[in-house]
């Protein structure tokens, strides 16, 4: 299994290269499904989500050269939302003046009907942390011998009990519990390299 990136403070300003392709690999692989979960959340077809989702890389690649870190206002999170935000309501606009097949469920009163802006952060924040998860423990992953991984996976994440994991795994119980601790922490750890890109930032002058 492939390394997984992280997104740090680094990698953003590396993304002010354009030519710097793996920075850009590895921010769309955390950010993409975000980006593109959003669009369908609006009720966007799958070729539709996934060109907002490029419209909204574009945009990022055309502004993130402004972009200065600044404690003083706004993360670099909560900015991307509002990127992807505007991107989704002008792709929907646009939409609402073409011939759609009869088929595509695109409601003209979305946008004025779509939920507040305090329940899209809160649901952009939810997408974000499964996502970043995924991307932890698939980096972990090949850190741990696979009876530890397998005794956090399918305690911590599928929830079965450890007496059930262990006598399938030839382990403890208490074996299992220690596994599932370490192999925890250390995914907690990874997506707390990814939490530290997001930064303030503030446009430069």
């Amino acid at each position: 299994m492939g390394a997984t990136p992280t997104t740090r403070p680094s990698l953003l300003l590396r993304l002010r290269d354009l030519n710097d392709y793996e920075a850009w690999c590895q921010f769309v692989a955390l950010y993409g499904e975000l980006v593109y979960r959003f669009a369908r959340s609006r009720g966007m077809q799958d070729a539709d989500a996934a060109d907002v989702t490029q419209i909204v890389f574009h945009a990022v690649s055309q502004e993130i050269p402004r972009l200065d870190y600044d404690p003083r206002r706004g993360s670099f999170r909560n900015w991307l939302l509002v990127v992807t935000r505007n991107q989704v309501s002008k792709y929907l606009s646009r939409m609402q003046g073409t011939n759609r097949p009869a088929t595509y469920s695109f409601n003209d009163d979305l946008i004025d009907d779509c939920i507040s802006h305090d329940q899209e952060a809160e649901r952009w924040e939810h997408d974000y942390r499964l996502r970043a998860f995924r991307l932890a423990a698939d980096r972990v992953q090949e850190e741990f011998e696979d009876s530890s991984w397998q005794a956090f996976w399918r305690t911590a994440v599928e929830g079965q009990p450890a007496k059930t994991v262990g006598d399938c795994l030839g382990m403890s119980v208490g074996a299992v519990y220690t596994a599932r601790s370490r192999v925890l922490s250390r995914v907690k750890s990874m997506i707390a390299e990814f939490d530290d890109e997001d930064v303030p930032l503030s446009e430069s002058s």
